[in-house]
């Protein structure tokens, strides 16, 4: 067999070229054995190959597996990140791959010793069959067998995944209560503001209750219905979702999210969290936060809150890895000023 010196390769086809495909893709495409085994494909599983060169989306890898069976559908983490619903970090997929893993019969939570799980989630696609067939077997694949109902499965551009509701209720089996409550906060959030277009929603929150009400018997389902309670609409960032958890289960006074402050001329700012009660506000400032234009807007918003009678404790990144009880304190630190008294 002949190989191929990495100086002199033949261009793939453009079809196939910087993408993942399947192997009867490149049949088609008319490429012979030897420039399928050549130096610059990777081989992350059987039927497979991706350019080393290309940039391997999440969606294309998918999908050249799923052509190579018409049952397979995207599920779990993998679902979640085709549809841009957030994860931890420690969770999405590394296009780096990962070694051989034992096919497991319904998903199981990190770290549990309860059945077949994975120590490195981030490094396998989750891909399912419907119940009573046969599990996804190939190198770097966790495969499912995954109870589906008429409308649990979608397809993007000939992709097939679980829907953002589905994909919702099946994280439940996987990831920890906080984190399925910040992309529920996501899935469900809207708001009309005075200005800007309207948000709306991915699902909207009642008919994502209705989901969860009629998903018997779909693992993930009991702490689904758990964190549906602890939803709120209008966040706007992962971020917002955490440092409100932070401040709840510290015990602190309520915060909402999207909250409306009336400045000295009645008109409405809106904030990241407030607390009504204690006339409290709580701002999570990103990275986009730096810029000069923002910095002006947010400069203008901060006097109208400080005019309307409000307090402001500003977040950020650094101060959330300092961790939960530097976000608290400084927030209680605050509310102490406004006459709470713990």
């Amino acid at each position: 067999m002949a190989e191929w010196s990495m100086s002199r390769l033949p261009p793939l086809p453009e079809p196939l070229d910087g993408r993942p495909f399947a192997l009867t893709e490149a049949e088609t495409a008319g490429l012979g054995r030897s420039r399928l085994n050549a130096r610059d494909l990777h081989r992350p599983s059987r039927g497979v190959r991706v350019p080393k060169a290309g940039h391997s989306e999440l969606a294309a890898l998918v999908r050249s597996h799923t052509r190579l069976d018409a049952d397979i559908f995207a599920s779990l983490i993998t679902a979640a990140q085709i549809l841009e619903v957030p994860l931890p970090r420690w969770a999405e997929f590394s296009p780096d791959g990962g070694g051989p893993v034992t096919a497991v019969t319904e998903p199981v939570p990190w770290g549990k010793k309860s059945g077949v799980h994975f120590r490195e989630p981030g490094k396998f696609l989750h891909l399912s069959r419907r119940n009573g067939g046969t599990l996804p077997r190939r190198k770097g694949v966790a495969g499912h067998r995954l109870k589906v109902r008429d409308g649990d499965l979608l397809e993007i551009d000939g992709l097939r995944v679980t829907s953002v509701a589905r994909t919702w209720v099946d994280l439940g089996s996987v990831l920890p209560m906080d984190d399925l409550i910040v992309a529920g906060d996501a899935i469900v959030s809207e708001h009309a503001r005075t200005f800007g277009k309207p948000k709306l929603p991915v699902v909207p929150l009642a008919e994502l209750r209705r989901f969860v009400d009629g998903a018997n018997g779909i693992h993930g389902v009991r702490k689904a219905r758990e964190a549906l309670e602890q939803l709120r609409v209008g966040v706007d960032s992962p971020p917002e979702t955490k440092v409100r958890l932070m401040l709840d289960d510290a015990g602190l006074p309520e915060f909402v999210p999207d909250c409306r402050v009336d400045d000295a001329v009645g008109k409405p700012v809106w904030t990241d969290l407030g607390c009504i009660r204690f006339r409290t506000c709580v701002e999570y400032e990103g990275l986009h936060h730096l810029l000069p234009e923002q910095q002006a807007l947010d400069s203008y918003r901060d006097q109208r809150v400080a005019e309307a009678g409000w307090r402001q404790v500003k977040i950020n990144r650094i101060d959330m890895e300092r961790g939960p009880e530097w976000v608290v304190s400084r927030v209680a630190q605050t509310l102490r000023k406004q006459g709470w008294h713990r």
